[in-house]
């Protein structure tokens, strides 16, 4: 199989640095200065242990692509950037694999519009985008854990599944095959609305953590309501394990979560949408108010559309103007 990576940034450049580096076919896309960084001076993949410069084929679009009978596509862009991605490769691509390689979990379902043979993926993946042509990802040993499933859901496992997941455990990954990929990418759901906190106002002050403990509440809160499971943190800390441990890159700052970092480069759009709006969506749906999810969405969205940098917002401020 061949592996064409969607989106090859922080997520996306690990994903299929790391493939490459195990002896897989891979064309990385992007854009812009990094594609053409990409191109110039290959993907650079700094880890714990390794600071790798990988030859990677690299393509801007669909039209740079002669594609094969054996590829895979790995959507890895941020989901307010899902439907353009999709648009562009659908007329040539529907009739192969797509994973969706992403937060949330209203991908999949804008995926199987276009494509007949969709998968989920939920990414547990510590990686940063550095700068162009430069990405860096903590896990340790190994490098994430990606469980992987049929979408829609039909309580099977397939031999697409499987080959892909052996692929990306020879490339250091944990990837668990899965029948109920989404009630991993739920749980998933619930820890990513704490990104929206640490990209608004940080995470260190009691402020703060009374927003993390509110936000969480309200996400589980609608999650019951509306009657959908979601992984417990405990099974996804054991099947995880001590084998995807987040360690220091040399040379690396550490920085935030996903959100925190598309603040950090000013790239004008978020995902919170699709993470804090999920929960703001669901319960609507199904009558549960979730203010704090909708302040938080609403905050980063000013922050992002105003290029403000991360942690521009007091979480005072935002507890005080929340209903007690």
């Amino acid at each position: 199989m061949r592996y064409i990576i969607i989106g090859a940034g922080a997520v996306g450049g690990a994903i299929g640095g790391r493939l490459h580096q195990a002896g897989h076919d891979v064309v990385l896309v992007a854009r812009g200065q990094h594609a053409a960084a990409l191109r110039e001076r290959g993907l650079r993949l700094r880890t714990p242990d390794e600071d790798l410069t990988l030859r990677v084929p690299v393509a801007t679009g669909p039209d740079d692509v002669e594609l094969r009978p054996d590829d895979v596509l790995l959507l890895c862009v941020k989901t307010q950037d899902t439907v353009a991605a999709l648009d562009a490769w659908a007329p040539a691509a529907a009739h192969l694999p797509l994973l969706c390689v992403q937060n949330g979990v209203a991908n999949e379902e804008m995926a199987l519009r276009r494509f007949s043979r969709v998968y989920g993926v939920c990414v547990w993946l510590p990686a940063q985008y550095l700068e162009p042509g430069v990405v860096s990802a903590g896990g340790a040993p190994l490098t994430g854990m990606l469980h992987i499933g049929r979408y829609p859901q039909d309580g099977e496992t397939d031999d697409t599944a499987r080959a892909i997941a052996a692929d990306l455990e020879s490339a250091r990954f944990l990837a668990p095959v899965v029948p109920d990929v989404l009630r991993w990418k739920y749980a998933k759901l619930l820890s990513n609305l704490a990104n929206a906190v640490q990209a608004v106002c940080g995470t260190d002050e009691p402020e703060a953590k009374e927003l993390l403990r509110r936000v969480r509440a309200e996400g589980e809160a609608v999650l019951a309501a509306a009657g959908i499971p979601f992984a417990s943190d405990e099974e996804q800390a054991e099947q995880r394990g001590d084998r995807v441990d987040i360690r220091e890159v040399p040379g690396a700052e550490r920085g935030g979560g996903s959100t925190w970092q598309s603040l950090r480069r000013g790239t004008g759009s978020v995902e919170v949408d699709y993470l804090n709006g999920e929960i703001v969506l669901l319960g609507r749906h199904h009558g549960v108010p979730a203010p704090v999810n909708e302040a938080l969405r609403h905050a980063t969205n000013v922050l992002a559309r105003e290029g403000r940098p991360p942690g521009s917002t007091s979480a005072a401020d935002l507890l005080a103007a929340l209903p007690s």
